[in-house]
């Protein structure tokens, strides 16, 4: 008998950062008030489902989103793993504006966007990815998990798992703050990737604000 198992993959809500910094793998970065109204907003549009399992980033705003979403399944509890968390970047703590691209010292951190050269490979980001999805079919199958995260290795796994290419424009992801991506399977087979936004009524107009 086939054994239906679903992956959500969860971006974590909007955070607080007035600096408008890359803040990357920074600790201090917590979800703002309407990062925390985004996480409500999946906890209610989650709440009948039959995830029986929260695995969640180590950071702040991660376990943050994941919060209201424990609480809305029963009080479940929250696992933290390494292997969900943002991807490294050698900008973390900077602003990105147009300055920091046409100043010589970073020429050498933007030289190869296909890896990409300022931060982790994206094969390796890949490898984690996939290695905490099989971990957590394995852990609930038949049933539903839900992972919070963030954008970039959301996205890279979905590029992946659609056999796309890795190297992209930032700007076209489709992987908007407090996002569902989910990756349904039959025993070990992919079958399809869902993609909705539970909380998009209270997104604002920079899609990439809180990477």
């Amino acid at each position: 008998m086939t054994e239906t198992t679903v992956v959500h993959l969860l971006r974590h809500g909007e955070v607080y950062n007035p600096a408008g910094v890359l803040y990357g793998r920074l600790p201090g970065y917590h979800l703002s008030d309407n990062g925390r109204a985004m996480a409500d907003m999946v906890a209610k549009s989650i709440a009948g489902r039959d995830i029986v399992a929260i695995w969640s980033s180590p950071m702040e705003r991660a376990q943050e989103t994941a919060a209201p979403s424990a609480e809305a399944l029963g009080g479940l509890a929250v696992a933290l793993d390494d292997r969900l968390i943002e991807a490294t970047n050698v900008f973390e703590g900077k602003r990105l504006a147009g300055a920091v691209f046409k100043d010589p010292r970073n020429f050498w951190h933007i030289r190869d966007p296909r890896r990409p050269s300022w931060g982790e490979a994206y094969l390796d980001v890949v490898a984690r990815m996939k290695s905490v999805i099989d971990s957590a079919k394995a852990a609930v199958r038949g049933h539903e998990i839900l992972m919070v995260s963030h954008q970039l290795p959301i996205w890279i796994i979905r590029l992946a798992a659609e056999n796309r290419r890795l190297w992209h424009d930032p700007r076209r992801r489709q992987c908007s703050l407090a996002s569902l991506t989910s990756f349904t399977f039959e025993d070990d087979r992919l079958v399809t990737v869902g993609y909705t936004e539970p909380a998009a009524i209270l997104l604002k107009s920079n899609p990439l604000a809180g990477a």
